[in-house]
């Protein structure tokens, strides 16, 4: 080989060389999505055009035509008709034609049709194939409705006679340095047994998110499904807002209101499978298996019993890209949260240990899924520059937040997924006294480098019936008869101030970003349980008390106080923008963990009852030090054991000593 012909590195494997053995695997990642997108390019014009199917295919106006186009991709079917209420639901006046690319169209001209084709009349279509003669919604449609008294659902023509004014929205998600995410589900959001809507959460809850200080709203169940229980991860209609919290224009004015109050939204994208349901989702649409998903047992997830999308299809690609375009550019979402990512990186769909790096590459690995996501991300960044994207994935899979020509996969952030299961572990597994500094120093700071991290202490996961959130783990049942300011509880007290350390400790030291699932901030005293016949379909525990923050009497007020101070805190000294982390001290003794995080110096005290009066620890810098935050404020529930305002000043050797309380984390800043 000619000196002038040396193999290029990917930039990922020159930045870990642990990788060289995976080179060639990695700079075919890039070949395979250089020649896709190509391909496709040279097909459609450009990505961005190639995911525009929403504006062809579906119910779409055409003011040339002054009319109603209804198209439809299925390949295999022997021929479909357009029902509903415009045509007394007959199944065999409104025949469509298909075309060459396996496209079914009719056309409705406005003249004959304007009185009775109209905004939120009801239809479906009528699609004959290898498996009979059946009633569908159709793929693309953007408005689901579940019908009076039936489990059913009904698409519906949705043409607003006002068009949604975004005029003045000129949010910029680039805006966010770092994100600090709520993460919440519409329907759960009030405090009322029932079904929150996209209004109610506008009015109500939008307020408390900006008051606390977070940035951005990771919103869950967005996509239409049609098992509320779900979580809204069994998706049936991909192009629809679910109609259970609202009309899309409310959600729309619940977007627009965020953005105004500085807030980037997010939603929960979940594009790794589909919901089997027969009548409101995709399976089979044109008779076959095959359409939308792989056929026979490889297109059945076996733990999620759903559909597995064939990412190797082009009409499958367009389908999921014109989505990802849908949602940013119709409702002005500023990113996604991209469910099930190690499901669809992964053949075994990540049913295998991951010890080596051996275990992400191989044949287990699908290809197809790894290319789709990079062009998702590369398009998503393309409609909307400074979009933020973040994988869940479990696996840790090398790459996955670098940019797809370095060898990456293409996502902004990845989700700390090791984060909660290790306090978890810690607080079911161990007692106080077992805990281990280094493992806790360990597991915050483990991470790929150079790929940022969205660490959180829990999400909605340990939120559910059958898991426990940290406040329910630290204090379980005392919650119901202890939480009120007069009690005293050893048990109170414990989970009081650990609840806050945990927090501090995982938002300052696990990554570049943060995430608190609604209601955990204050501690939220009960389990999350969606309606379900196990419960009598009850919604009892599908809401938020925020009445228990907000009643002044008691203890979920501290907490809530001081996620208030601590989310502040984060964004006014751009503590997750800081790369500079540095520890000063790890004494096992004492539990207690010393490091610097950009301009602030952190103090943990995890023991359960060693206080240490002067103690001393080394600080990189001379001079005087001030308490900005301390979790054992009275404000935030705390003994106060160190008066506020109280400076520090180092002894000329660059040491600090103060009183360290048990159970106790401080935030310290260099004033002089």
């Amino acid at each position: 080989m000619k000196t002038s012909e040396k193999r290029q590195v990917p930039q990922l494997v020159v930045d870990d060389p642990w990788l060289e053995p995976h080179e060639e695997e990695i700079a075919n990642r890039i070949k395979r999505y250089q020649n896709l997108k190509t391909q496709l390019e040279e097909n459609y014009g450009s990505l961005y055009d190639m995911a525009g199917a929403h504006h062809f295919l579906g119910i779409n106006y055409d003011i040339s035509a002054n009319g109603w186009w209804y198209r439809e991709w299925a390949p295999k079917a022997h021929a479909l008709y357009l029902t509903g209420e415009f045509n007394n639901w007959r199944k065999d006046s409104h025949p469509l034609v298909m075309r060459e690319d396996g496209v079914w169209e009719i056309f409705l001209d406005h003249t004959t049709y304007s009185q009775t084709f109209v905004h939120g009349g009801k239809v479906k279509v009528v699609v004959h194939g290898e498996n009979g003669v059946h009633e569908r919604i159709p793929a693309m449609i953007r408005r689901v409705e579940q019908d009076a008294d039936s489990p059913n659902f009904s698409a519906q023509v949705w043409t607003p006679p006002i068009s949604f004014d975004w005029k003045g929205d000129n949010f910029d998600p680039r805006s966010i340095e770092n994100p600090i995410i709520y993460e919440c589900h519409i329907g759960m959001a009030q405090e009322k047994e029932g079904v929150g809507t996209y209004k109610e959460f506008e009015k109500n809850v939008l307020p408390r998110i900006k008051d606390l200080g977070y940035n951005t709203i990771q919103m869950m169940a967005v996509q239409e499904h049609p098992y509320y229980a779900s979580f809204g991860y069994h998706v049936s209609s991909f192009f629809a807002v679910t109609s259970r919290f609202g009309t899309p224009e409310d959600l729309k004015s619940l977007i627009r209101k965020a953005h105004e109050m500085g807030i980037a939204v997010i939603m929960d994208i979940v594009h790794s499978h589909a919901v089997k349901n027969f009548n409101e989702g995709l399976t089979e649409f044109d008779g076959t298996d095959y359409q939308y998903f792989h056929s026979e047992g490889k297109g059945e997830h076996p733990d999620w019993d759903s559909k597995l999308f064939n990412y190797g299809k082009w009409e499958v690609l367009q389908f999921l890209l014109s989505n990802v375009r849908y949602w940013l550019e119709e409702f002005h979402f500023d990113g996604f949260r991209f469910d099930g990512v190690t499901s669809m990186l992964y053949h075994h769909h990540g049913h295998a240990a991951f010890n080596s790096y051996d275990d992400y590459f191989g044949m287990q690995v699908d290809i197809e899924a790894l290319t789709y996501l990079q062009l998702a991300n590369t398009l998503a960044h393309e409609v909307k520059p400074g979009c933020i994207t973040i994988a869940e994935d479990v696996s840790g899979m090398p790459g996955l937040g670098r940019p797809v020509l370095e060898g990456g996969v293409g996502f902004d952030y990845r989700l700390g997924m090791g984060i909660p299961d290790f306090w978890i572990k810690v607080l079911e597994e161990q007692e106080d006294e077992q805990w281990n500094m280094w493992d806790f120093w360990s597991v915050m700071t483990n991470r790929r480098w150079n790929e940022k991290t969205v660490a959180y202490c829990e999400s909605h996961d340990q939120a559910l019936v059958g898991d426990k959130t940290i406040a329910f783990w630290l204090m379980d049942k005392e919650m119901y008869w202890g939480m009120d300011n007069a009690s005293e509880s050893l048990v109170i007290d414990r989970g009081i101030a650990l609840h806050k350390m945990i927090r501090l400790f995982t938002s300052s030291l696990g990554g570049d970003g943060y995430l608190n699932f609604i209601g955990n901030e204050f501690g939220h005293p009960e389990w999350v349980d969606f309606p379900r016949e196990g419960n009598g379909w009850s919604h009892q525990y599908a809401r938020r008390q925020w009445s228990l923050a907000d009643n002044g009497f008691l203890r979920y007020q501290k907490l809530n106080a001081f996620d208030k101070a601590m989310v502040h805190m984060l964004q006014q000294y751009h503590v997750l923008q800081s790369k500079d982390v540095e520890m000063l001290n790890i004494d096992s003794d004492n539990k207690t963990i010393i490091f610097t995080r950009g301009e602030l110096l952190f103090i943990f005290n995890f023991h359960p009852d060693h206080s240490v009066m002067d103690y001393e620890f080394s600080v990189p810098e001379e001079g005087e030090y001030q308490i900005i935050l301390n979790t054992d404020a009275l404000d935030f529930g705390g003994f106060e054991r160190i008066e506020p305002g109280n400076h520090f000043f180092t002894d000329g050797n660059k040491k600090l000593k103060i009183y360290n309380t048990n159970r106790t984390a401080l935030v310290m800043k260099k004033i002089g």
